[in-house]
């Protein structure tokens, strides 16, 4: 692989802070969706980790959830006691995280984030993360994503949504990395 963009260098230097050994692949086209990370990387959907940037009472807080499923703002709101959750816009994502939308990583960020991990993705062994751009991600397993990002596994998912049930035409619309208008 060519040398890695400064976005892809700087998770790969988080990871190795943390132990890891990121292995890092880019693809030519951009892998934003989850069912387009999926098909580039050839795994399921639900393997895709979504990095999700939501402002909670104001503040930020990282929803890692699989790809296979929408978040539920009010599951978020009740599991932080915050009254108010909505999803982030580009610059508090990257204000809060310090990535454009679309190559957000589940950890490295410049200063501290609140992070809730989909419980989903702590039952799969392999997940796939955006790695600070929309081209390039890496594997790691649930125990490391655990660890690394520091998060805690919650019920983040919106019911009916939960391993890929998702109806017809919303699993092209799921964002990796980013935040989206079909949360």
């Amino acid at each position: 692989m060519d040398k890695l963009p400064r976005q892809a260098s700087n998770v790969v230097e988080a990871g190795r802070a943390l132990g890891l050994e990121l292995q890092v692949r880019e693809y030519p086209e951009e892998t934003r969706t989850a069912a387009a990370a999926a098909s580039a990387v050839g795994c399921g959907v639900a393997q895709i980790v979504k990095s999700l940037v939501f402002m909670a009472d104001g503040r930020p807080v990282l929803v890692l959830t699989s790809g296979a499923n929408l978040v539920d703002p009010d599951k978020v709101a009740r599991e932080l006691g915050a009254a108010n959750v909505r999803k982030a816009d580009a610059d508090q994502a990257r204000a809060a995280t310090g990535y454009a939308i679309g190559g957000t990583p589940p950890f490295g960020h410049p200063q501290p984030i609140e992070v809730l991990v989909d419980r989903d993705l702590a039952q799969l062994d392999v997940l796939w993360a955006a790695a600070g751009t929309p081209r390039h991600v890496f594997p790691i397993s649930s125990h490391d994503l655990l660890r690394a990002s520091g998060g805690r596994v919650r019920d983040v998912a919106q019911d009916g949504t939960a391993g890929g049930t998702r109806r017809s035409g919303e699993a092209g619309r799921a964002i990796i990395g980013e935040t989206s208008s079909s949360l």
